[in-house]
């Protein structure tokens, strides 16, 4: 089953979607500005482009490009900036 998502008035679109018993999503990041909540731990994988991510308790902005990867606690929130559009892969842990 897929789910569609919308978020920050369409500029971030993703597709939920589970494998193997494993809930993920995919989906692409318009340029911008976002601050996104985290109810369980996420590991997002950059797919094509580029995330500048400033993780929950970090000072310094961090640069995520095509095959990296991060991972972001459960009830947190982390901000990213985005200069070009950018695709993503979202594991739910």
């Amino acid at each position: 089953m897929l789910k569609n998502n919308e978020y920050f008035d369409g500029q971030v679109k993703s597709i939920g979607f589970e494998t193997q018993g494993d809930h993920c999503s995919v989906g692409v990041m318009a340029a911008g500005e976002y601050k996104f909540g985290t109810a369980a731990p996420e590991k997002m994988t950059v797919v094509k482009g580029a995330l500048i991510v400033k993780l929950p308790g970090h000072v310094e902005w961090e640069t995520y490009s095509a095959g990296d990867s991060f991972e972001v606690p459960g009830d947190s929130a982390f901000e990213v900036k985005v200069v070009e559009p950018t695709a993503y892969l979202c594991d739910y842990l």
